[in-house]
């Protein structure tokens, strides 16, 4: 193992939660006069923070969003992923493998603590996730493409941010961690490698991550 730490995004990397989210979220903006496609909320907000979501609708019509509007979508994704949510298929073989290879590990998401934690649990991964490995760009203000939540997450696990591979499927995180000096592979089962530019290595099915990490 070349790494001191395994920093995995959440969302498209460990639950396949990005299909239920941004079908929801592309719904509920062409609900509020915002017409949204499907893969138009992919390209747009895959892998960000809810702020980029007023910031950019805002941006662009120059109308605000609701004030409930993060809580509105909140309770539609929870009950959804209460519903549909599973792990993506070969993440409970990483985790496994990392444990018993005594090899730490934690997640660093631009959702809320919240969703990590529904999502985990409606997942089944929560058994792998104690409080002290979940990180969420809420603990920093500033989501990806910023560093901030990725030197953060390193910080508290003890590890210089060189020593720490990060597992991403999305521009805005692969651009944060290249920003905080962190090697990054780039899962590509629902982005094409072409748009994670500046990862080290891709791969498309998370049961090759493990030969990957100790090539």
């Amino acid at each position: 193992m070349r790494y001191d730490l395994v920093i995995f995004d959440n969302d498209g990397v460990l639950v396949d939660s990005e299909p239920i989210s941004n079908r929801l979220l592309a719904a509920y903006l062409t609900e509020l006069g915002h017409p949204t496609s499907y893969e138009e909320s992919i390209r747009d907000y895959m892998g960000s923070a809810m702020h980029r979501v007023h910031d950019l609708v805002e941006e662009r019509t120059g109308r605000r969003l609701p004030a409930d509007f993060d809580d509105v979508f909140h309770t539609r994704v929870f009950a959804a992923f209460e519903r549909e949510l599973k792990p993506v298929v070969g993440a409970t073989d990483v985790l496994e493998q990392l444990t018993a290879d005594g090899v730490p590990y934690c997640v660093a998401s631009s959702g809320s603590h919240e969703r990590i934690r529904v999502g985990h649990r409606s997942a089944g991964l929560d058994r792998w996730f104690d409080d002290e490995r979940i990180f969420s760009s809420q603990d920093v203000g500033r989501g990806k493409p910023a560093p901030d939540l990725f030197l953060y997450a390193a910080e508290r696990m003890g590890v210089a941010p060189e020593r720490c591979v990060v597992v991403e499927d999305s521009p805005l995180g692969v651009r944060a961690a290249v920003a905080a000096g962190m090697d990054v592979y780039g899962f590509t089962a629902m982005t094409p490698a072409a748009k994670l530019a500046g990862a080290a290595r891709f791969f498309d099915d998370m049961r090759e991550l493990n030969p990957l990490l100790h090539a």
